[in-house]
């Protein structure tokens, strides 16, 4: 099966705020860390039970070279990222998105 993967608005721009926090600390590291996050959405994309079930439909994939993490659930043939999360901050805010 082919999945298309769609970012919440939310996660959107924090996958953008976060690419651009570690351009801005070194050159090239935001680029390197969209490169990482594109790199998880595609093992999500071929196998989108591969991340650890965390809450009802909620999977969690963790990105490895960042202290971030994708949330997403699975609805048919569309992947949804609900949150580009950092390993810091308050573990649930993402709850009511969809």
């Amino acid at each position: 099966m082919r999945y298309t993967v769609h970012f919440h608005p939310a996660a959107n721009a924090e996958m953008n705020e976060a690419a651009q926090f570690y351009e801005e600390a070194s050159p090239g590291l935001g680029v390197d860390f969209l490169k990482e996050l594109e790199h998880s959405v595609s093992q999500i994309r071929r196998n989108p039970n591969s991340g650890s079930l965390i809450k009802f439909q909620v999977r969690r994939k963790v990105l490895r070279k960042y202290p971030y993490s994708l949330l997403y659930k699975l609805r048919g043939d569309q992947i949804r990222i609900l949150a580009v999360m950092h390993h810091r901050r308050r573990p649930f805010y993402w709850r009511k998105r969809n």
